[in-house]
Order: C-alpha cells, then sequence, then structure tokens
C-alpha cells in the first residue's frame, strides 16, 4: 500500500477496475513514469498484477471506507474502468465524487451507463468498445493512417498529402480556409517531423497531421 501524504501526487493516477481495459490503462501509466495505485475486487486479478504494477491492491471501491484507507483522494485522477458491473461503477464513481476527487474519467459500456456516470461526478466518460471501432473503420478505409476523435467532435488525424496541396507552400495550398482543418505537421520520410508554417512546402509522399472538425478531417483525407 502507498503512504499516506497530505498532499496531491503530481500526475498520479487510481485505477479501480482491472479488467483488459483498466489493466491496459495501468501499465500505460506506469510505463510513462507516473505513480499508479490499481485496485480490484478479484484476488487472482491483484495477484497476476503484482509482478507488473508497483501498487495494487484488493479492494472493493464501492465501499466508501475502503477508498478513505487507501487515501485515495491524495491523487490527482481517478479511472473508473468497471465495465460490466453498472452498480458497482455508478456507486463507486459516487464515492469518489463524494470524497472531492477533481478528475474522474469512468468507462461506460452504454450512452445510459454514461449519462449516469456524469450526473453521479463523472467528469469524464470513455467509451472504448465504441471509440476503438471508429478508428478501425477510419484505419481500414486506407485514407488515414492515425485517427483520434475527441468528445466534442473534434479529430486529429494523419493522413497522405493529397495532389492539390503538392509542391505548394500551405500559405498558397489555404487548406485551412478551403478545408477548415489545420495541418499541424508533416512527416516525409527518412525526416524529423516538421511543424507546419504558412511557408511550409508540401512534397508528394508527405503525410499530413490534421487537427479540426472530424467531419472536415474526413473530408480532407478522402482527397487523396
Amino acid at each position: 500500500m502507498l503512504a499516506k501524504s497530505n498532499s496531491k501526487r503530481g500526475d498520479s493516477v487510481v485505477v479501480i477496475g482491472l479488467g483488459r481495459f483498466g489493466a491496459s490503462v495501468a501499465r500505460a501509466l506506469v510505463a510513462a513514469g507516473h505513480e499508479v495505485l490499481a485496485m480490484d475486487t478479484d484476488e487472482e486479478v491483484v495477484q497476476d498484477l503484482a509482478h507488473e504494477l508497483p501498487h495494487v491492491v484488493k479492494a472493493d471501491a464501492t465501499e466508501l471506507q475502503a477508498l478513505q484507507q487507501l487515501s485515495v483522494t491524495d491523487f490527482s485522477h481517478a479511472v473508473v474502468s468497471i465495465g460490466a458491473n453498472l452498480e458497482a461503477s455508478v456507486l463507486t464513481v459516487l464515492n469518489l465524487a463524494q470524497m472531492g476527487m477533481k478528475d474522474i474519467w469512468a468507462k461506460a459500456n452504454s450512452p445510459q451507463h454514461g449519462r449516469i456516470a456524469e450526473r453521479v461526478g463523472a467528469h469524464h466518460v470513455i467509451y472504448p468498445e465504441a471509440d476503438m471501432g471508429e478508428r478501425v473503420a477510419h484505419l481500414v478505409t486506407g485514407k488515414m493512417m492515425e485517427f483520434i476523435e475527441f468528445d466534442d467532435g473534434f479529430a486529429i488525424a494523419k493522413t497522405r498529402a493529397p495532389m492539390e496541396t503538392h509542391n505548394k507552400t500551405l500559405a498558397v495550398s489555404n487548406v485551412r480556409k478551403k478545408h477548415g482543418i489545420t495541418v499541424v505537421g508533416i512527416k516525409r520520410r527518412h525526416q524529423d517531423f516538421i511543424y507546419a508554417q504558412p511557408e511550409t512546402e508540401i512534397k508528394p509522399g508527405d503525410h499530413l497531421i490534421l487537427a479540426g472538425p472530424t467531419p472536415l478531417v474526413e473530408q480532407f483525407a478522402a482527397l487523396y
């Protein structure tokens, strides 16, 4: 168990629920150097992850006292990745909110689950299955090599430079005005990432990093 502290721990995260998604999030956070307290009600799951996660405990987050004993409010963020058990997910979010956790992320399996989580205190709702399906759909078509969409309909994508931009600077091709998207950067083969400037010239074969409203990003990628 982590030692108690009277102050917040930087970019520290409590991950509650260690199924496939929760365990993946916890591993990624640990690999990135963040302090992570991971917990699950299943002793076998906890034991299996003990060699990968520095701080993993068996605990029932639906019990307020258990969260208090673990001093979860010393952490900056909480990820509630209990997807299958709606009641446990909602109770956990509610407990965290009542304890004053300032940044709660909740995994949801349905829009209804997500709405309930938001009403009881979740600040962000994640739909991993739906989000992954959307991303794969974009990648399979071949129009985009990477695609990330945010909750507000804003997307970032990596796509091939369409012919209309070849051998022109961004100022001349005027992509932002014509298509409503912003070219953030350019990746050219065997060269370092180029941050886009008005005078940056796009060459055939370049890959563009785009940002903008999802429909406009999709339309621009379809030009290739």
